[in-house]
């Protein structure tokens, strides 16, 4: 189930967003309205759900939350974008440590 989360995700919001993946979380992360989309099949589908509720373009960021071990992946397709970031990981150690906090604040993670 793809949630939009605003607060902190309850345990149960976390259980929805892993129907997809079983082991982690694929989310995107806005970083100016400290949001994010997770669970969807695709991170393109949390993307496309924070584009619909009038985030922008470059200030969304891809990744992956595992509630086990509180691993972040800092990789997605939707992070590729040849005027800002030439990699499907987040090479931007700033924008890095932003996607960081707001998954931890948002998902519960250290």
């Amino acid at each position: 189930m793809l949630l939009i989360i605003r607060e902190p995700a309850t345990p149960e919001q976390i259980t929805a967003m892993l129907g997809e993946n079983d082991f982690y979380i694929k989310c995107v992360v806005d970083l100016e309205r400290l949001i994010l989309a997770g669970g969807g099949r695709l991170h393109a589908d949390s993307e496309g759900e924070l584009l619909a509720a009038g985030s922008l373009q470059d200030n969304l960021w891809g990744s992956s939350w595992s509630p086990y071990t509180q691993e972040i992946i800092y990789e997605s397709m939707v992070n590729i974008r040849p005027y800002q970031n030439r990699s499907m990981q987040i090479l931007d150690e700033t924008v890095r440590v932003r996607v960081k906090a707001i998954m931890n604040h948002l998902l519960g993670g250290q």
